[in-house]
């Protein structure tokens, strides 16, 4: 996985980015009515039910705007929160406050649903040795808070990208010309460039598990769209030899199902990609 560092710096990213694009050279409204040195207060109001998320990314947001914006906590991320609840207070320039809310609205509806979801998938597992995984279908530009969110809601994090853990997939695979290839090709160019890297190979049968197995060299084996027999057959074939994940079209009435089957992980993109938002409201006081 990225370091930390690195995520801060895509954070930084993120808010650099997204106040460009909202604020442009200037908001107007704002500008227009209120005075530059007036000081305001407000708070996140709740207006739904489920874990809150993106209260650190807030603050963030304040205070890129206005360095000397004031905010207190009251509802920390990862705690459940009912409609009527309030997360934070924050306090200083009334244009720096109107300047990040719709930022600040846009991150922690979508950081908050997704870290509701995590987290219902999580009490599922609750019992078994399986865990759950995010994916790369996230929303361009703004996975790292998506994927911030699901670990907020107790899930962990598949690789970030394409640059931090290999993943042999269907494609590669096939392009490569075939699994023993593929595996080969990927220890040779790592070797050779100096990356430590752990690698992950997708297989869509029981035979492709064997030909991973016998190939060796490999972190995990994803058993895509396996079925629930495939999958019980596949985890006693590949024993304590790697770790194992499920994946492919997993709902929350299947999940516990392939976790019973003793699968390492269970990964789910739609953690991201099919969510409701949250109803959050940034009211002055």
């Amino acid at each position: 996985m990225i370091s930390k560092a690195q995520f801060n710096k895509e954070l930084d990213i993120i808010i650099s980015n997204a106040v460009r694009e909202d604020v442009g050279p200037g908001d107007y409204s704002s500008l227009a009515c209120i005075p530059a040195t007036a000081k305001g207060r407000a708070k996140l109001l709740v207006k739904d039910e489920g874990l809150i998320a993106g209260v650190e990314f807030a603050q963030m947001v304040f205070t890129y705007v206005e360095p000397s914006m004031e905010f207190e906590v009251l509802i920390p991320d990862g705690n459940i929160v009912k409609h009527g609840d309030v997360a934070f207070h924050v306090y200083g320039s009334s244009q720096g406050i109107l300047k990040g809310e719709r930022l600040v609205l846009n991150a922690m509806q979508r950081m908050s649903a997704i870290a509701t979801k995590t987290n219902h998938f999580v009490k599922i597992l609750e019992g078994t040795k399986t865990k759950i995984l995010d994916t790369r279908k996230t929303t361009p530009g703004i996975r790292a808070l998506e994927k911030w969110a699901v670990k907020i809601g107790g899930g962990e994090n598949h690789r970030f990208a394409l640059y931090d853990m290999v993943m042999l997939k269907d494609n590669h695979i096939d392009f490569a010309g075939g699994i023993p290839e593929a595996i080969e090709k990927t220890k040779d160019y790592l070797d050779n460039n100096n990356l430590d890297l752990k690698i992950i190979v997708e297989a869509r049968d029981l035979e492709e598990v064997e030909l991973i197995l016998s190939a060796g060299g490999v972190y995990r084996i994803l058993l895509d769209n396996f079925s629930l027999e495939q999958t019980r057959i596949a985890v006693d074939l590949i024993g304590n030899n790697c770790l194992t994940e499920s994946s492919g079209g997993i709902n929350e009435e299947t999940i516990r199902g392939y976790a019973d089957c003793g699968v390492d992980y269970i990964s789910s993109g739609a953690l991201t990609h099919s969510v409701y938002n949250m109803d959050l409201s940034l009211k002055a006081m």
